[in-house]
């Protein structure tokens, strides 16, 4: 369309609208946090009033979210904040938004002309414009030559998901690979316990389950993300990005209640504390209390999460914010392993003691503190800082190290564990200043930055392999037999181990804009890093004077490309190298190893459809680990560094609306895995817990005509193919496909709105294996068929 064209049609849509546009009438915003062209569009869709604007003046521009009764101008001021930009209002009602030295409309290319919306909606509720995470710059998802999805609040509420590994089941290549106590996942099939893999705000956290009454959105980057991150597991990175404090106000309550006695109470609020706005709070507080589908195991959980922002001048932020957790819940591993299945028994039997003292305590608590400014509208620095600690007991923990016995099938022996003392403390930060310049006619966006990580972990407890006879070793897995067993004391402790670990990195980035159309990025990182860690069977003083130190140092490049040959199509690519984890294992020299290493090429294409309202990512990688530990196959005590494993496959994800009031969310994955060199017999198997195939969709309709307005319904299906349950590849959890559903309505009381629904989980009740823990023989059952309704109420 011309440049005249598209004048001549915001006119027309300007008078269609003019009758219905008066300068002083109020209207009822809720804009979320979002991206400023769309909350531009939000806006014109709940005041009525036609807008304009470049494209181009709002790239790479975030809103501030706004909730309350204002005048179409006052809002658009808000919106505009900091922003850079303008807006005036014609005598007809049009919002005109260009830059503050912006001479005239002359000037204004690449039209948007948005109008009133009839959706209920936010159209860009499942889709998110701009991530951070990629390049810890906030760059456009199009112009990033990396594979990243972020999974919105709003899918978290469409899902009710109330874990984070419930909403990562909408990306692609991700596997929950842990027990139901943690947070660890496996990403393009290498696996993290849930230490070296999450985040939170950008900044390193320890593993134990998060919760998610404060979460804004999820960010996962696929790959190795060593260079900007140092020391981590190749496969990819998810970042926590929590809520901030609004400069308008917002209150929610909300009541959850569900199948196994499940009930959890959530409620947020936020607002100004001061006059000017420039001292904001905002408190998120969840209390959770359920059984469990497996018999005799309950949960219950305490969160408070407390957030100050102080904003001294329109280039100054500092924020403060907090998170204490406590969870308590019954222990459990898993069920046993028969042949090459899971056994066949009813997947809700418990193979603990039944014991009054099997439980699990977690004591979590963050004190986050970041700081930015902006010196001028090209050059900002940010610092970012927090302390994380987690005590956690684990009492009478009971696990299977080996298959039913083959010869009666129906006796297998467990093992028991009790670590009454886990301490890790955890000090992360880091510094980074961004820029624009231009170059002989390229537009460059650097960054230069700097990040120290500091752990210390103890842990002291029993460990029994098999269990002693007081804690009844042999399990009839047919007629378990449960009752009290003793709890060791420190006097019967023989498990003690110790760890510290700090490191401190240095790194680089140019992203480089030619012709508006070619995007190249490069840079890297310089690591330092330091580990150190004991055990013994005596005391944990015997565990710290037998700590080994390891330094390692590395650079970790990376480099990318996007190509844009249309605004609705980017072919990108990448090469990247890791520095990986650490190996604790020992040389037959007494030495430990080398750190692991990784390379990936990666190449893919990403799409904005639908009046880009709809993105979509397809990635072909091949990434290959080395230096994993193997055995020495001239003494078993100790290993080589000649393991090597390789990952590569297909991903697909797809996230946006499609048309008004159809939302969607939909992935797959082909993932073909190997370990090419073992030692141990495992050459050529595939990862444990890695399927071939997998995939997942989820779409929401919101009900259009006004008798109906504010009805919508929602189905998903979850697919998942076989996998091997270790890396000896002896057995195998069988594949499933997993449907759900949901229905919900939300109407208007005054300045109110008050939404209930109702999900379905597992809808056609199928059996289901979500995991193998620990890559042995343990199997992680899924739920069967669950129901959870939901009232919640914002104003």
């Amino acid at each position: 369309m011309t440049l005249k064209m598209k004048r001549l049609t915001a006119a027309i849509l300007a008078t269609m609208a003019s009758t219905a546009y008066a300068e002083q009438q109020k209207h009822h915003f809720d804009i979320p946090l979002q991206s400023l062209g769309s909350a531009l569009q939000t806006l014109a869709a709940q005041s009525g009033a036609p807008m304009l604007y470049a494209e181009q003046t709002t790239a790479g521009k975030q809103s501030r979210r706004l909730n309350g009764d204002y005048t179409t101008a006052e809002a658009a001021d808000k919106l505009l904040a900091g922003s850079g930009l303008v807006h005036s209002v014609a005598e007809n009602g049009t919002v005109t938004v260009k830059p503050a030295d912006n001479a005239g409309p002359n000037t204004l290319k690449a039209m948007t002309v948005t109008g009133k919306a009839d959706s209920g909606d936010d159209p860009t509720a499942y889709k998110v414009t701009n991530s951070s995470t990629a390049t810890k710059t906030d760059t456009p998802i199009m112009e990033t030559p990396m594979s990243i999805q972020v999974i919105p609040k709003q899918v978290l509420k469409d899902q009710q998901a109330i874990r984070i590994k419930d909403a990562l089941k909408n990306v692609s290549g991700i596997f929950w690979a842990t027990d139901p106590m943690y947070e660890g996942f496996q990403m393009r099939g290498f696996v993290s316990d849930g230490a070296t893999t999450v985040y939170r705000n950008g900044l390193r956290i320890r593993r134990a389950q998060h919760e998610v009454a404060n979460l804004e959105q999820l960010e996962v980057l696929k790959g190795p993300a060593a260079a900007m991150y140092g020391r981590i597991e190749p496969g990819g990175l998810i970042n926590i990005v929590t809520k901030k404090p609004l400069d308008t106000p917002y209150y929610s309550l909300e009541q959850q209640f569900g199948s196994y006695d499940l009930y959890r109470t959530t409620a947020d609020a936020t607002g100004p504390i001061n006059d000017d706005h420039s001292l904001l709070y905002r408190v998120n507080l969840a209390y959770q209390n359920n059984d469990f589908f497996i018999d005799k195991m309950d949960q219950e959980r305490v969160f408070f999460a407390p957030s100050l922002s102080w904003k001294p001048s329109d280039r100054t932020e500092v924020n403060l914010n907090l998170e204490y957790q406590y969870d308590t819940r019954t222990s459990y591993t898993g069920l046993p392993v028969q042949g090459n299945r899971p056994a066949n028994i009813p997947v809700n039997r418990y193979f603990g003691f039944g014991s009054d003292n099997e439980t699990s305590v977690f004591d979590k608590l963050i004190v986050g503190f970041d700081w930015s400014h902006q010196f001028n509208d090209d050059w900002k620095i940010q610092h970012r800082f927090h302390y994380y600690t987690l005590d956690y007991q684990i009492n009478n923990s009971s696990f299977f190290p080996q298959p039913v016995n083959p010869v009666n099938k129906r006796t297998a022996t467990r093992n028991v564990s009790t670590r009454p003392i886990d301490d890790t403390d955890t000090y992360a930060t880091n510094i980074d200043l961004t820029g624009k310049l231009k170059l002989l006619g390229t537009q460059h966006r650097v960054l230069a930055g700097f990040d120290y990580f500091w752990e210390k972990a103890e842990s002291q407890g029993f460990f029994g392999a098999p269990a002693p006879a007081a804690y009844r070793p042999i399990v009839d897995i047919f007629n378990p037999v449960y009752g009290q067993v003793p709890l060791a004391t420190a006097k019967d402790f023989n498990s003690f181990s110790t760890l510290t670990q700090f490191w401190y990195g240095t790194y680089f980035q140019d992203q480089i804009t030619l012709f508006d159309k070619l995007h190249i990025m490069g840079g890297g990182r310089y690591d330092w890093a330091t580990r150190s860690s004991g055990a013994a069977s005596t005391s944990i003083e015997t565990a710290r004077n037998n700590e080994t130190e390891v330094n390692n140092d590395a650079f970790s490049p990376r480099v990318g490309m996007v190509y844009q040959p249309w605004p609705w199509l980017a072919l990108y690519g990448n090469y990247v190298e890791s520095f990986g984890g650490a190996n604790t294992a020992l040389a037959s020299n007494g030495k430990p190893l080398d750190t692991e290493t990784a390379q990936q090429h990666e190449v893919g294409f990403k799409t904005e459809l639908f009046d880009k309202q709809l993105l979509t990512t397809v990635a072909f990688y091949d990434l290959t680990k080395q230096n994993i530990a193997t055995a020495d196959p001239t003494n078993s005590r100790f290993s080589v560094q000649t393991g090597e494993a390789r990952s590569r496959g297909i991903e697909v994800d797809v996230s946006g609306q499609v048309t008004d009031g159809l939302n969607l969310i939909a992935s797959y994955a082909y993932t073909d895995t190997e370990i090419t060199q073992d030692n141990r017999g495992n050459q050529g198997h595939r990862f444990w817990n890695v399927p071939k195939n997998s995939g997942s969709f989820w779409a929401k309709y919101t009900v259009q005509e006004r008798f109906l307005r504010g009805l919508n319904f929602g189905a998903g299906a979850y697919l998942i193919g076989q996998r091997e349950g270790n890396n000896e590849n002896t057995w195998q959890m069988p594949g499933y496909v997993r449907v759900d559903a949901l229905l919900g309505y939300a109407w208007k009381v005054g300045h109110s709105t008050v939404t209930t629904q109702l999900n379905v989980n597992n809808l056609l009740d199928k059996t289901i294996y979500e995991t193998s823990a620990f890559g042995g023989f343990l199997a992680q059952p899924g739920a069967p068929r669950t129901f959870m309704g939901s009232i919640r109420v914002e104003f």
